[in-house]
C-alpha cells in the first residue's frame, strides 16, 4: 500500500533500496519474514531511539585513537571474558618455526 501510495513499482522500489525485485514481492506477499526489520524496531524501542539514530552512529568513522587487539589474547582481555594467558618464548618460536618434513 505505501509503495503504491509512493508511485513506485516493485522493480523501482527494489532498485532505490538495493535488493532484488523478487525480495519485494516476498515482503509484500509475506512470503519472506521481516523478522530482522521487527527486532531493529525492538531495538530502538529498547534504546529510545530512532532508526536513523542507529544508521548514523554505525557509519561515525572509528576512533583511531583506540587500540585495536593484535592477539586472540588481547581480545579476550577487551571482552574481559578470560584471564590473559602467558606467551613464553617457545611458545612464540614454535609459531614461527615452519615445521621439519620427516623423510
Amino acid at each position: 500500500m505505501l509503495r503504491e501510495k509512493a508511485g513506485l513499482t516493485q522493480l523501482e522500489l527494489s532498485r532505490l533500496v538495493g535488493v532484488t525485485e523478487s525480495t519485494i514481492q516476498n515482503w509484500e506477499s509475506g512470503r519472506t519474514g521481516t523478522d530482522h526489520i521487527e527486532r531493529i524496531i525492538r531495538f530502538c524501542k529498547a534504546l529510545n531511539c530512532r532508526v536513523e539514530d542507529l544508521i548514523e552512529y554505525a557509519n561515525e568513522p572509528i576512533d583511531e585513537s583506540i587500540a585495536k587487539p593484535t592477539s586472540l589474547n588481547d581480545l579476550h582481555q577487551l571482552l574481559g571474558n578470560q584471564e590473559p594467558v602467558p606467551v613464553t618464548t617457545s611458545d612464540t618460536e614454535a609459531t614461527q618455526q615452519p615445521q621439519a618434513k620427516s623423510t
